[in-house]
């Protein structure tokens, strides 16, 4: 089995100065996170909600407009539905394939989650920990099982940031 990448959250620090002293993310975690946001077509939104104001809301919001297949998967929201689909209870409930995981949860729940992300088939390509969310033991495991982990990065900010095109072609079956 192949490892996956730690694309961001590495405990160095992910910034860098050019030589006007300003920051800049690491081109290579850049490329990377380009790469998985350009590859990944289905998303299930681990913790996802129902409030617009919250980023569990709000940011897989603006991935479904910008034409991302999207799964809620929050068991007390089940039987509503969200993004064109019913929430699931669990990861594995999704009865698609899933590309990325993103996760709207608190990084002391994620020790909970670890054998949902393993039990899914297939494995996810990344599992996203979205903005203030680290942990390095699960992302680890996660890794060493071939999945690409970014931590503490949000994905509405990283598309909006590259620049990116509208997702096209989701996988079918969705």
């Amino acid at each position: 089995m192949n490892n996956g990448n730690l694309i961001f959250g590495s405990t160095q620090r992910e910034r860098m100065h050019d030589d006007n002293g300003t920051g800049s993310l690491l081109p290579q975690a850049l490329a990377q996170a380009k790469q998985a946001l350009l590859q990944c077509r289905n998303i299930a939104i681990l913790g996802a909600r129902d409030q617009p104001y919250q980023a569990g809301f709000y940011v897989p919001q603006y991935l479904f407009e910008q034409g991302y297949q999207i799964f809620a998967v929050n068991p007390r929201r089940v039987g509503q539905v969200m993004w064109g689909k019913p929430v699931v209870a669990r990861l594995t409930d999704v009865r698609a394939p899933v590309d990325m995981v993103d996760v709207f949860r608190r990084a002391d729940s994620l020790p909970v989650h670890l054998k949902e992300f393993l039990a899914m088939s297939p494995l996810p390509k990344v599992v996203w920990f979205q903005q203030g969310i680290r942990h390095d033991e699960v992302a680890n495991t996660l890794i060493q099982h071939g999945i690409d982990v970014v931590q503490d990065r949000c994905t509405l900010a990283d598309h909006r940031r590259l620049g990116l095109p509208r997702c096209t072609n989701a996988i079918p079956g969705t």
